[in-house]
């Protein structure tokens, strides 16, 4: 049975053990598919008025930073936020302007949102990698163990059922970066529609 949990564990980090070998050697922690892009391009997702002359001052608007923080929560359905641009730059004495200041903060609050997901990936991958090596050296110890000639069957099964834990954990938080891979991607969609619906009314 410890047998079969060695080899498991060793299987287990053997297998979802690529994550520690980047495809891009300038991000050697970064986990996913997905290329890494450290940010969003403003060009990739604003073609409207330029944003020069209103820069950083969407926070000093109360009505729009409120706004800006709702629609950049990703629980907000994106109909929803949509919606609650135009009802609000129908309502402006100035479209464009309070249509610039909305995308300015937008752009700087996903952007931030996105900067944490990165990073929080990364430092999950290191982790992770600290993980693996763990899982490896206990694996070891296990196979040394059950190799005595006297074995001791209670610290044989500890480790068996430690290795059981660690395995699982690492497994778990594999699929959890596999799943959060792909949430910088829906935070640059959820910009460049946002961004889009912000143009459309200020044309």
């Amino acid at each position: 049975m410890r047998h079969r949990i060695a080899i498991a564990a060793l299987l287990a980090v053997t297998v979802t053990g690529g994550f520690c070998h980047a495809a891009d050697p300038r991000y050697p922690d970064w986990p996913c598919v997905q290329a890494k892009v450290p940010e969003i391009s403003l060009a990739a997702v604003w073609a409207g008025p330029p944003l020069d002359d209103i820069s950083g001052k969407w926070k000093e608007d109360d009505k729009v930073s409120a706004l800006v923080a709702k629609l950049a929560a990703r629980r907000t359905p994106l109909e929803e936020a949509q919606k609650a641009i135009t009802e609000y730059l129908n309502g402006a004495a100035d479209k464009t302007t309070s249509g610039k200041l909305l995308f300015a903060g937008l752009f700087d609050s996903l952007n931030a949102q996105r900067s944490q997901v990165l990073n929080g990936l990364e430092r999950v991958t290191r982790k992770q990698r600290a993980a693996a090596d763990k899982i490896r050296a206990d694996t070891l110890s296990l196979q040394a163990l059950q190799g005595e000639s006297q074995r001791d069957q209670a610290k044989i099964d500890d480790l068996g059922n430690q290795l059981v834990w660690q395995t699982r954990i690492f497994e778990d938080r594999q699929r959890v970066i596999k799943f959060v891979c792909e949430v910088p991607t829906a935070i640059d969609q959820r910009l460049f529609a946002l961004g889009r619906t912000i143009q459309q009314e200020i044309e």
